[in-house]
């Protein structure tokens, strides 16, 4: 079973920065599509960001496009959230997802594996 472990989330306020991690427990990262999901409250869960097994592909949701950044380092099996301008509209948990398609993909239900989030909370 495939493990997921997100970190680096807290508090910032609008317009700082965090970078997320994803430590994935899998040796072989590079079977696997990942990508950023978040959850604010009282909303549905939606993705944010994807990367393709090679990092060839990636796709942002329109509401971070040029904010966040997602890069991924499959030697070290983690993926990175870099997240910059931040937003009160960004607070939300942030969780990283994998799925063993080559297609990179921001639909919740597409993904197989979670993590167990991280918050966000952009606040002054």
């Amino acid at each position: 079973q495939l493990q997921l472990v997100e970190s680096g989330g807290g508090l910032v306020q609008p317009g700082g920065s965090l970078r997320l991690s994803c430590a994935v427990s899998e040796f072989a990262l590079d079977y696997y599509t990942i990508a950023w999901f978040r959850q604010a409250p009282g909303k549905e869960r939606e993705g944010v960001t994807c990367i393709s097994r090679d990092g060839g592909d990636i796709y942002f949701a329109g509401s971070v496009d040029g904010r966040f950044t997602i890069s991924r380092v499959n030697a070290k099996n983690t993926v990175y959230l870099q997240m910059t301008s931040l937003k009160p509209e960004d607070t939300a948990i942030y969780y990283c997802g994998a799925r063993r398609s080559g297609s990179c993909s921001l639909n919740p239900l597409s993904n197989e594996y979670w993590g167990q989030g991280t918050p966000v909370t952009v606040s002054s």
